[in-house]
């Protein structure tokens, strides 16, 4: 069980983490980016913990990165960590481990692009 939430749990912690940064960062610069500023001013209205967070992009920006780093270090600590005798709870640790890289995978590239956008994109586009 234990290396279960290590295999899974701590990848899809990382994912949740770089998902808020898209929420921060990345979607408000991709919209007013393609022109849609009135669809962000509406969106600012209407979710007003949005501001809460671009607000704070440096220190959530911090966290998620320790979280992901995190992750990446659970899985490289445990990449050698055998797996149980009986032939379909060693198809699940396969399953699992291989599950938790893909979302690994995927909540570093989430991370990576809302880095883009939060920090360099402005400066690319205008």
């Amino acid at each position: 069980m234990r290396l279960a939430i290590r295999e899974t749990g701590a990848p899809v912690l990382a994912l949740f983490a770089s998902l808020s940064t898209l929420i921060c960062c990345a979607l408000p610069a991709l919209l007013v980016t393609i022109g849609a500023g009135a669809v962000m001013a509406g969106l600012v209205a209407n979710v007003p913990g949005l501001v809460a967070f671009t607000a704070w992009k440096g220190p959530l920006f911090a966290l998620s990165g320790a979280l992901l780093l995190g992750a990446f270090a659970m899985r490289w600590f445990t990449r050698n960590a055998p797996c149980p005798a009986d032939p379909k709870q060693a198809a699940a640790c396969t399953r699992m481990r291989r599950w938790g890289g893909i979302v690994l995978v995927v909540a570093a590239i989430v991370w990576t692009v809302g880095f883009f956008f939060a920090f360099f994109a402005a400066s690319l586009f205008f």
